[in-house]
């Protein structure tokens, strides 16, 4: 292997590696990864205890996994969309190379 390839994948390691070492789970959460709609209707309780909901959701999902599964698909679409692109433009310049 080429030392380029090498370091790049010792940078791959610690960017995957750094972030579940620097996060152990010695702190007030115990490990749980939480998300900015937590943070954000924790926030809210809170600074304003009398809040009330104005708008609700029309559907919830009927649990959490189909919620993920939700979530998962929403990221494949776009993922597939954001490649689709990069991949026409980068034929696009090819085919503009070659003429």
């Amino acid at each position: 292997m080429d030392m380029k390839n090498i370091v790049l994948l010792a940078i791959v390691a610690i960017l995957i590696i750094a972030p579940l070492v620097m996060y152990n789970g010695h702190g007030e959460d115990d490990g749980y990864f939480g998300g900015s709609d937590d943070a954000g209707g924790e926030a809210i309780e809170e600074n304003n205890p009398d809040y009330e909901i104005w708008a609700a959701s029309p559907w919830e999902p009927p649990s959490g996994e189909i919620e993920s599964l939700l979530f998962a698909l929403q990221a494949a679409i776009g993922a597939i969309i954001i490649g689709y692109i990069f991949g026409y433009w980068h034929g696009g310049k090819k085919a503009n190379k070659n003429e």
